[in-house]
C-alpha cells in the first residue's frame, strides 16, 4: 500500500482511500481531501514532518502521521 508519505517531492498522485477513524479521518476529509482528488507534494521538511502538498488549487500542511493515512494509486 502506498500513502501520501510515500511520495517524492514534485509528483502528483491521486487518493485511492482514506484511512484512520472518526475524528482525523473527517480532519482530513475536511481539509479536502477525498477520494479521486489529485494531490500533489511540493515540499518534505527536513525530518519529513510536515508535508507541504497542492490539493484543489491550494497549499496544504499535514503531519506525517496523517499522511501516512492517505492511500494513494
Amino acid at each position: 500500500m502506498k500513502t501520501l508519505r510515500d511520495v517524492k517531492i514534485g509528483e502528483s498522485t491521486v487518493i485511492k482511500k482514506l484511512h484512520g477513524e472518526g475524528g482525523v479521518k473527517k480532519r482530513i476529509m475536511d481539509m479536502g481531501l477525498t477520494k479521486g482528488t489529485s494531490v500533489t507534494v511540493r515540499k518534505v521538511a527536513p525530518l519529513g514532518d510536515p508535508v507541504e502538498i497542492t490539493v484543489r488549487g491550494y497549499e496544504l500542511s499535514i503531519r506525517k502521521a496523517d499522511a501516512e493515512t492517505v492511500e494513494v494509486e
